[in-house]
């Protein structure tokens, strides 16, 4: 295993047995030929399918794989945390294992990066995104009117809170990872507002998305319980419960095509 690559690309997993391989082989072979040093890892987070034997076999053919197993399921949040916090990339990008967005979007969020932000998101509502396979109605309706409250109530300014592509300094990982309290799927926003709160710079940037039909969100269930988590991530806000540096500058939020700056 390499000491210290130049990227980490964690993937959270939990019963993703028929669908991780074809995301891994995918994903090792374009960073094989990129020419840089990078390492794989799977986090599991408490899979009751094959997933653990399915990575652990590819792991003996693709380079630079290994696995973490979490038990017992957690949620989403903290195995992305784990994974963050294991790895050892000068930079770290947490993706989905159905590959909904794949790996060769990485070059747009590696030169926002160059340009001098920490953190790079992936949004599908960036000017540009490209969708190959819409998800339903319903699906899209609930996301537009989440990302609404989230925007009034916590993370101005951003299009997609949720998309599973995003990729971080080490420095901004572990302050921002090492500082995160929720383990659900309303984790991106903690985290997100966590890197504003510290000045660290936001770039989003429109990448190509697919909906898999296979994809274990709940419109109902899942709106149900990011609202609770929405909601108690702004109370620890509120109360200051998170134990913040002062902003190390003012934070630059990136757009497709436009830029705007304000105080941390």
């Amino acid at each position: 295993m390499i000491r210290v690559p130049y990227l980490s690309v964690i993937i959270p997993a939990y019963n993703e047995a028929e669908r991780i391989t074809p995301t891994l082989r995918a994903t090792s072979a374009w960073l094989q030929a990129q020419g840089f040093t990078y390492e794989i890892l799977v986090v599991n987070d408490g899979s009751r399918d094959k997933t653990s034997e399915v990575v652990t076999a590819l792991a003996h053919e693709l380079p630079n794989l290994d696995l973490i197993d979490s038990f017992p399921n957690r949620g989403k949040g903290h195995v992305v945390r784990t994974g963050m916090l294991t790895a050892r990339g000068q930079l770290r990008l947490f993706m989905d294992a159905d590959n909904s967005t794949p790996i060769s979007e990485l070059p747009k969020l590696l030169a926002a990066l160059e340009a001098g932000n920490d953190v790079a998101i992936g949004s599908r509502r960036a000017p540009g995104a490209k969708t190959t396979v819409k998800p339903p109605w319903y699906r899209r309706a609930w996301s537009r009117i989440a990302n609404r409250v989230v925007q009034a109530g916590l993370i101005g300014g951003i299009r997609d809170t949720q998309c599973g592509f995003k990729l971080f300094t080490a420095a901004a990982a572990e302050a921002c990872f090492g500082r995160a309290k929720f383990t659900g799927w309303a984790f991106d926003l903690e985290v997100l507002a966590l890197a504003r709160k510290m000045g660290y710079g936001i770039a989003e940037l429109a990448v190509e998305w697919q909906d898999d039909a296979r994809s274990k969100v709940s419109p109902i269930r899942d709106a149900i319980r990011i609202t609770r988590e929405f909601l108690k991530i702004r109370r620890a806000f509120r109360r200051g419960e998170y134990d913040l540096p002062p902003p190390k500058l003012a934070y630059e939020l990136t757009g497709a095509g436009d830029a705007e700056r304000s105080a941390a």
